[in-house]
């Protein structure tokens, strides 16, 4: 089945919005363990929820700490390449939370499985050469 492209418009990609309830735990996870930056924060004020976008390389994501932005426990797929050496520096990496496995899968990917502290999981993929 082809998938065709709209002349008048075109789909760009996602960034998905994941919930998080600690700031300090959520910089510790994403910045410390994962090697995300902070590109920019938001809150209307102080001692107001904060809203935030992290990046590593081309992935983009947005941590909200407002309970209607996002449900807890969602659970994304994130294209890589190089999975096998961002295990590695995720394995050097000593955070006391999580060690996750790099695993082949039946469906010809090899997977990085990790939860935030929050309860949303992380998927690194990439196809099996």
């Amino acid at each position: 089945m082809s998938n065709p492209q709209p002349a008048d418009y075109s789909l760009q990609s996602v960034i998905p919005i994941l919930r998080m309830f600690d700031v300090t735990k959520a910089l510790e996870f994403y910045n410390g363990y994962l090697g995300f930056a902070v590109d920019w924060e938001h809150r209307f004020e102080p001692g107001m929820p904060l809203y935030m976008q992290m990046s590593l390389g081309n992935c983009i994501l947005h941590l909200s700490e407002h309970h209607g932005d996002c449900t807890p426990g969602s659970a994304i797929r994130i294209a890589t390449t190089g999975v096998a050496d961002f295990h590695r520096k995720l394995s050097a990496t000593h955070y006391g939370y999580a060690r996750p496995g790099l695993e082949e899968t039946p469906w010809g990917t090899r997977e990085i499985r990790v939860g935030d502290p929050f309860g949303n999981r992380l998927v690194f993929y990439e196809p099996v050469q």
